[in-house]
């Protein structure tokens, strides 16, 4: 190719050299602008060539993704798009949608305390705070907040556990029969293993989440402010979602990554009135890169282009076959929730309440698994009997925190009555010391009185008054001795 370039263009330098007059000068420039266009195209195209290849080296790193039209069934890339994954926090595009749904955006939300537990990524929201739930909608979906998307599950369905029943029944309404929420942000392992979903079920919650200008609004934010109604602190929380600034397209709207998930996101890119939406789940490379390459691939395609063929339909009938139990696969997270569930109940065993607690644990699973993808679950516990559950499950745990609060007082009176007792004990003991230095402070200051009387005694014997008085005795004593009497002269 390079050899090519070189005789092309050396012809065109000779004739410029040979040439005369203006006619062979212009003729020789053409044919100089010819050879360097056709040079820079061929240089240009081996770098494109690398660039494809890239593309399609990071497209396998991406364990499941499906790129397609918004509103159209023209799917334009796709790989296992019904391989169920952990979706990560994009589960909090369903908790969002629904407080959306509800028409309560208004409304005012105490922060529970089962809110401020959750972890890892958080708003900092504090137990009693008060803050709208459009707010909270905003934090859940900008920041990834899981504190958000807990006190929307806690205002809205009344517990969480009632909230994720809701979930699991509007994702069947919508069609999403490889998806089971076992918890309102995201979480994938303890007790909330089990949260699972695919890129066809995503697809179709995001495409029926974007018919709302509202949840439009808040997928596209880059930040979200609100203020706490009681205090007036003031919240500024920033997205994660790095592909709205290094893609000019991008309208929002999800990111997600857990351990197990790995980094998943749903994106949207609107250019030339064209509307693409992209789901991708476990991406073991820069997803931001390749996100903004797929769009860029669809946005170049015609619109009726398949740019990598979509595996065979799945024909979904509506009905979910029940599997013997004998024939269904082991699922690893069921496992380690199960043995998580197991270690729960060991440590209420432990601590004297194992009959209530373990029941009420076991009502807790079972609320848990009715919202799981099974007909066998679905016909055994009918609505009423999950309600009943989900009651004594309720009832349950208020017995169980009753007595924990019991007990805890039970320990506090018994404290405080071993201190009084102390105190008690110490204050008789310095009494009776005090006493018995009284009694020997008595007995040394009667010992002492002879001595004190004896020598008071003598300073009184040795004083100048006693001498005087002595003296004057002795004088007394020596003119009664002389026979001497005074003489009074005789009155006239």
């Amino acid at each position: 190719m390079s050899d090519n370039i070189l005789e092309s263009v050396a012809p065109v330098r000779g004739s410029l050299c040979m040439e005369k007059g203006a006619h062979g000068r212009f003729r020789g420039m053409r044919l100089m602008i010819c050879g360097v266009l056709t040079a820079f195209a061929l240089s240009v195209a081996p770098h494109r060539a690398d660039a494809t290849r890239k593309i399609e080296q990071d497209d396998a790193s991406v364990t499941s993704y499906i790129l397609k039209e918004t509103g159209s069934s023209n799917v334009l890339m796709s790989r296992d798009v019904d391989k169920p994954v952990s979706p990560a926090s994009l589960t909090k595009i369903m908790t969002s949608m629904m407080a959306i749904e509800s028409g309560r955006l208004d409304e005012v939300v105490t922060i529970p305390k089962e809110a401020t537990m959750v972890e890892p990524t958080r708003a900092g929201l504090k137990e009693g705070e008060k803050i709208r739930l459009r707010d909270l909608v905003k934090a859940a979906m900008v920041n990834s907040s899981n504190d958000a998307a807990f006190s929307i599950a806690s205002h809205l369905g009344g517990s969480i556990d009632s909230f994720v029943t809701m979930m699991n029944v509007r994702a069947r309404a919508l069609g999403m029969t490889n998806t089971s929420f076992t918890n309102p942000a995201g979480y994938d392992k303890g007790i909330y293993a089990g949260n699972m979903s695919t890129a066809r079920d995503l697809m179709i919650l995001t495409e029926r989440a974007i018919r709302n200008p509202e949840f439009n609004a808040i997928a596209r934010l880059d930040k979200a402010v609100f203020t706490e109604l009681g205090t007036g602190k003031t919240y500024c929380l920033k997205t994660h979602n790095k592909l709205l600034a290094i893609y000019p397209y991008t309208v929002g709207i999800k990111t997600g990554y857990t351990a197990r998930a790995g980094r998943c996101l749903i994106a949207r890119a609107i250019k030339d009135r064209k509307d693409l939406l992209m789901v991708m789940l476990d991406a073991r490379t820069d997803r931001w890169s390749v996100a903004a390459d797929m769009f860029d691939r669809g946005f170049d395609s015609n619109n009726r282009e398949q740019l990598q063929p979509l595996e065979s339909p799945r024909q979904d009938t509506g009905v979910v076959k029940a599997v013997p139990v004998n024939q269904q696969p082991v699922n690893q997270a069921l496992v380690e929730r199960e043995r998580a569930l197991a270690a729960i109940r060991l440590k209420l065993a432990r601590q004297g309440d194992a009959g209530g607690s373990a029941s009420g644990v076991v009502a807790r699973r079972d609320i848990k698994e009715k919202s799981a993808p099974s007909v066998r679950v679905a016909k055994r516990i009918p609505a009423g009997s999950r309600v009943a559950l989900t009651q004594k499950a309720k009832s349950q745990s208020g017995q169980r925190i009753a007595l924990k609060a019991k007990k805890s007082r039970q320990e506090r009176v018994a404290v405080k009555s071993k201190i009084g007792a102390r105190q008690e004990t110490r204050l008789a003991m310095k009494a009776a010391k005090k006493r018995s230095e009284v009694r020997v402070a008595m007995k040394s200051t009667r010992k002492a009185q002879p001595a004190v009387r004896t020598a008071m005694k003598t300073k009184r014997r040795n004083s100048p008054d006693a001498k005087s008085a002595k003296q004057r005795n002795a004088r007394k004593e020596q003119l009664s001795m002389s026979g001497q009497q005074a003489v009074r002269p005789a009155k006239s």
